[in-house]
């Protein structure tokens, strides 16, 4: 069954996000009214297996026609299912290992348990090749800088995610890695030729298309050769040309979420999702603020249905859409109910930390010190995550480290608030530095954070001998490269933290050289 009215179809182009662990009823009645085509959620509507289950099993159920419900399951530092699911390493450590096999295996473990929760569409993978390490959004959410390597790999998770009936998202075309700026707080511009992007960014964008990726999420990135008055996610040139004709790709084109100040601080929102879908967009996504109460809701669906009912849009191009979007739907349809006993498998673990075990990396090491050794003088001082900071303010442990206290308990460490380092714990981390034989500096994305380079590098002053642990992005290496031993875990996820962990203590051997650091 396919939607008929102009309304409906107009709003199986729609995919919403909510607030809070419990379907909205306003949100149930447009599902049973064909009024919105999917649903994306976020950690905000996590809490665990049974709750998620239950939500998409309300939602489902409610829904005129199949519904798509997606999800940001990247892995590593994008991952709304954290704690009673699987979490895996992120792209960059796949790209570390660099096995095909492995990147499709982790795929296809997440997607069986996306599946098993009701969730049939994943916002993945990235497909972003790292060109500007400054670039606060991508970094190991990439699978590289070799553009060979992010091709294989991500044509791998594609297949991954799909064989096991979960809509892969390749994103975020065509390539968000060469800017410094984060499309979520302004608009991004490149100005590089076309012909470098067929050199580079587009050749793993070719190559998920090539292996059947579902759909294709765009950026909102202005690329000034092929268009110099739209981000990519308004421009038909973009879209229609270079996506569809030129490269070839039929199925679904998406937007990134249409509330990202790129977009929103220079449209309307009635406005953005016009455009959009005049410029080839099949769904369109907004996160947040699309609720009952909102006018952004009414702004939006209206803004669309006026544009077609006065020639601006035309039907052919709402028509369009929905035959990509209603078969996307039926192919990943989901009727069956939650199967939560896959949640969590011991296999679904021990594929996860083979993974991140793969991922670390020793950039070089001195013998006398590493790996570590008890009855050493060692003390750790790390900086730690965002998400660890509610833990550590009611005088919990981060989760680093936690891992390091189960292991070797034996071992002092200070863990640094995210946001600012306040003067007594700054004090306690230079004092460990100066009273330590063996300091261990665990940091994460130094190389963007001047306040946190600028604390590591005092500590090395204070410090006999320094190990670096890059906790998240490697480039850290480049501005703490006086350090006599390096280790990259390419991500903080849990299997990446224990992973470092385990290599620190000499657990296993990670791979060596700098060879693998061409990320």
């Amino acid at each position: 069954m396919h939607p008929t009215t102009l309304e409906e179809k107009i709003g199986q182009m729609l995919v919403v996000g909510f607030h809070g662990y419990e379907a909205p009823e306003y949100l149930l009645q447009w599902l049973a009214e064909g009024r919105i085509g999917g649903v994306i959620l976020f950690g905000r509507n996590i809490q665990n297996p049974q709750q998620v289950a239950k939500l998409t099993q309300t939602f489902h159920q409610a829904s005129k026609y199949p519904l798509l419900i997606c999800i940001d399951q990247e892995g590593g530092t994008v991952a709304r299912l954290r704690d009673g699911f699987t979490e895996s390493p992120g792209a960059m450590a796949l790209g570390v290992a660099d096995s095909e096999s492995l990147a499709e295996d982790v795929s296809e473990m997440l997607a069986t348990e996306l599946r098993a929760l009701g969730i049939n569409w994943n916002l993945a993978p990235v497909v972003d090749i790292t060109h500007d390490i400054s670039n606060p959004s991508v970094g190991t959410r990439s699978l590289g800088r070799d553009k060979t390597r992010v091709a294989q790999l991500a044509a791998a998770q594609v297949r991954g995610f799909q064989k096991n009936h979960v809509a892969a998202s390749a994103k975020h075309f065509p390539g968000l890695g060469n800017t410094p700026v984060d499309t979520h707080l302004a608009l991004a511009v490149i100005d590089g030729s076309l012909d470098y992007l067929w050199e580079h960014d587009l050749v793993p964008f070719r190559a998920v298309v090539n292996e059947g990726t579902a759909t294709v999420m765009i950026s909102h990135v202005k690329f000034t050769e092929l268009d110099p008055d739209y981000p990519a996610t308004l421009s038909p040139r973009i879209i229609q040309d270079l996506l569809r004709r030129e490269i070839g790709f039929t199925g679904v084109a998406c937007t990134d979420c249409m509330e990202m100040k790129a977009i929103a601080d220079h449209y309307g929102s009635g406005e953005s999702a016009v455009l959009a879908a005049l410029a080839g967009v099949d769904l369109i996504l907004f996160s947040h603020s699309f609720t009952d109460q909102h006018p952004l809701s009414v702004e939006v669906y209206y803004s669309l249905l006026d544009a077609v009912q006065s020639g601006r849009l035309p039907m052919t191009r709402i028509n369009e859409a929905i035959a990509r979007v209603m078969a996307l739907k039926e192919k990943y349809a989901i009727s069956e109910k939650p199967q939560l006993e896959v949640i969590r498998k011991p296999e679904h673990l021990a594929l996860a930390h083979q993974a991140a075990r793969a991922g670390v990396v020793l950039v070089k090491s001195e013998p006398d010190i590493f790996p570590l050794r008890e009855g050493a003088k060692i003390g750790v001082v790390e900086f730690a995550s965002i998400i660890d900071s509610e833990i550590m303010e009611q005088g919990g442990l981060s989760g680093f480290a936690y891992l390091l206290h189960q292991h070797a308990p034996y071992i002092p460490s200070v863990s640094l608030h995210p946001m600012d380092y306040p003067p007594e714990d700054l004090a306690r981390a230079r004092e460990l530095a100066a009273q330590s034989d063996v300091l261990v500096v665990a940091t994460r994305n130094a190389h963007l954070i001047t306040d946190q380079l600028n604390v590591a590098r005092d500590l090395l002053t204070l410090s006999k001998q320094v190990i670096l642990m890059a906790l998240r992005n490697p480039y850290d290496v480049e501005v703490l490269s006086e350090c006599e031993t390096i280790l990259c875990t390419c991500g903080d996820s849990k299997p990446s933290l224990a992973a470092g962990v385990e290599a620190l203590l000499g657990l296993f051997v990670p791979i060596n050289g700098s060879e693998s650091m061409k990320m």
